[in-house]
């Protein structure tokens, strides 16, 4: 199972996720978020390293311009985009990067998955569904996985959304086809942004 630890904002723990061979680390490009990276990451060190894991920045309704500069002076694999952007949004930059898009999914009822995904089908590479919350971002509650599990999708997915050590054996058991990734957050954090790398790697171990 791929696991991606979102909201990093220290060189030190990429370089311990890498360590724990993780496969994915979020990176936070959005100021309002308590985990924005800020100037807590020096760029050129994290260019100039040798690391596996691969970085995702997170961005929440920035124009075109900001996301490719970020993209580049970071040098990041995979952006994600976890606000309005439009389809023809995910379409540019997909011809630069690769995309997730985000898709909030309320915790209290059911929602036609396909219906919503449709209009991003041919323009991203990931989808990434998580539980809507009142702002932006993530609301660190779990939603029902059922509508999930009764929808098509048609494309690798990752799965967030107050995911912790305690729900290893229930994603165990999750089927869908384009099942692709676990993403964790703050079920895993000391204080925002500062993850605790010995439940990291509690789960990484509970889920294999």
């Amino acid at each position: 199972m791929n696991i991606k630890v979102c909201g990093i904002n220290s060189f030190k723990q990429l370089q311990q996720l890498d360590g724990l061979d993780v496969d994915f680390a979020g990176l936070n490009f959005y100021k309002e978020s308590p985990r924005y990276i800020g100037d807590n990451i020096n760029p050129e060190e994290l260019v100039s390293a040798d690391l596996d894991v691969k970085t995702i920045g997170i961005f929440v309704d920035a124009d075109y311009d900001t996301i490719i500069e970020a993209v580049e002076t970071y040098n990041l694999d995979i952006v994600q985009l976890h606000g309005e952007e439009s389809p023809e949004l995910c379409e540019d930059l997909s011809e630069e990067i690769e995309v997730i898009k985000v898709f909030a999914i309320p915790a209290d009822k059911d929602v036609d998955i396909d219906k919503l995904v449709a209009p991003y089908d041919a323009v991203c590479d990931y989808y990434l569904f998580d539980t809507a919350s009142e702002g932006k971002g993530g609301s660190g509650k779990k939603f029902n996985w059922e509508s999930i599990k009764k929808a098509k999708i048609e494309k690798p997915f990752f799965l967030g959304g107050g995911i912790s050590v305690e729900d290893a054996a229930e994603l165990k058991a999750f089927k869908h086809p384009d099942f692709f990734c676990v993403d964790i957050n703050s079920q895993f954090e000391k204080s925002p942004g500062e993850k605790d790398m010995g439940k990291v790697l509690e789960f990484k171990l509970a889920v294999k």
